[in-house]
């Protein structure tokens, strides 16, 4: 039985432990034919090293800073070093986004230091762009590229500066859809409901976050499973959306929609 990406060869950028989304959407891939490469960096990179070998397939692991010019010059020859010479990238997930939980959430918008602001903008935002633009080469007409978002258009309790980072990251993935139209390269961003990471449990507060969801998801929400969001993510990978860019689905049960 043939998957949704069979022959596809896909980078998950931002893969830690087995709990991370990143890590849902490899296995999916994985699952759904495709050949993948994931990536991280510094002392998490042995971490994702380990968690590797728990995917369907071990695939590599690739050494990626986005905030390092030398990492991203470099990750094109990476990429080719295990795919072949002459081989391209028909996916890239960013599951990237930093922002320091002492200084930045859980009550703190009003005292955030720009340092750490700007540290939050450019590893969760900006990097969106640094991470395509170092995988263009590798890319065609029927490239996507999806991020991972968590709904801007509101302000959450306790998640603070990184809305504003996801903020950035949406309007940044609109402009990279506008800029790449013409290659036939698409760009879309998955809006998932809390879902419980590593990321989300640094989230002074995320509790709160949680509760709203399992009242008001239409669906229901379960936030221990990763499965429809890889899901939504690789969909958007595949052929199946060849038409649509610059958009965001919701995969939050339903919640995006309902009022209080």
């Amino acid at each position: 039985m043939s998957g949704i990406l069979d022959g596809k060869r896909i980078l998950v950028a931002g893969v830690t432990m087995d709990s991370s989304i990143g890590f849902a959407a490899a296995k999916y891939a994985q699952e759904q034919g495709a050949t993948v490469l994931i990536s991280n960096f510094g002392r998490a990179l042995g971490i994702t090293r380990r968690i590797a070998k728990r995917l369907p397939s071990e695939p590599p692991v690739l050494e990626l800073d986005v905030t390092d010019d030398e990492h991203l010059a470099g990750l094109a020859d990476q990429v080719r070093e295990h795919l072949g010479e002459g081989a391209g990238l028909d996916g890239v997930v960013h599951s990237i986004a930093y922002g320091n939980p002492e200084t930045l959430l859980g009550g703190k918008f009003l005292t955030g230091p720009w340092p750490d602001v700007a540290q939050a903008l450019q590893v969760s935002a900006y990097s969106l762009m640094s991470l395509t633009q170092a995988c263009r080469p590798l890319m065609g007409p029927g490239a996507s590229v999806v991020g991972l978002t968590f709904d801007a258009t509101v302000a959450w309790p306790a998640y603070d500066w990184m809305g504003v980072a996801k903020a950035g990251l949406e309007s940044t993935s609109r402009y990279l859809a506008r800029n790449l139209g013409e290659e036939g390269i698409r760009v879309n961003l998955v809006s998932a409901g809390p879902l419980r990471t590593l990321a989300a449990k640094a989230i002074p507060g995320f509790s709160d976050l949680e509760d709203m969801w399992t009242t008001r998801a239409p669906l229901g929400w379960d936030n221990a499973d990763h499965e429809p969001t890889a899901k939504a993510i690789c969909a958007l990978l595949s052929d199946l959306f060849p038409a649509t860019t610059g958009e965001i689905v919701h995969v939050d049960g339903g919640f995006h929609a309902t009022g209080a």
